[in-house]
């Protein structure tokens, strides 16, 4: 399977390869600053995976609260965050799951820093919420 995700102008495309390693919902302030959204939802795809196809992007580099830095990569037409690259996780590529444009797309197993969510902002039940972000092992991403 092949997926493209857009920046909003449709100047700036990628192209991923195979489903998602995982998807994942995030309330953090800086997520919600970012999106003008009370949350942002990733897809996670190995960096193996990702091709930019189309476009120039700008980037923006900024610390994390595991403390990490994630570099955010945008349009610099329309200025939409289309895929950031965690710091925490170097062989993963996040990809804005809106940028798809596919309302079939899968829904997020996890949601981190629901300590920001927004109270009135109902879950899934089926998602995973972890009030930060949950505690990485030898055997998680």
């Amino acid at each position: 399977m092949e997926r493209h995700a857009s920046c909003h102008c449709g100047q700036l495309v990628l192209r991923c390869a195979g489903e998602p390693s995982k998807v994942s919902m995030c309330h953090c302030l800086d997520c919600q600053r970012r999106t003008g959204s009370l949350f942002s939802v990733a897809a996670f795809f190995p960096r193996e995976r990702v091709e930019r196809t189309a476009g120039s992007v700008k980037r923006f580099v900024r610390p994390s609260a595991s403390g990490f830095d994630v570099a955010f990569h945008f349009c610099p037409e329309c200025g939409s965050s289309l895929w950031w690259e965690p710091e925490r996780m170097p062989h993963l590529i996040g990809v804005a799951a809106g940028a798809f444009a596919d309302p079939g797309f899968p829904m997020p197993e996890q949601t981190v820093w629901c300590e920001d969510r927004h109270p009135w902002l109902e879950l899934p039940p089926a998602i995973a919420a972890h009030a930060r972000n949950p505690v990485k092992t030898a055997t998680s991403e």
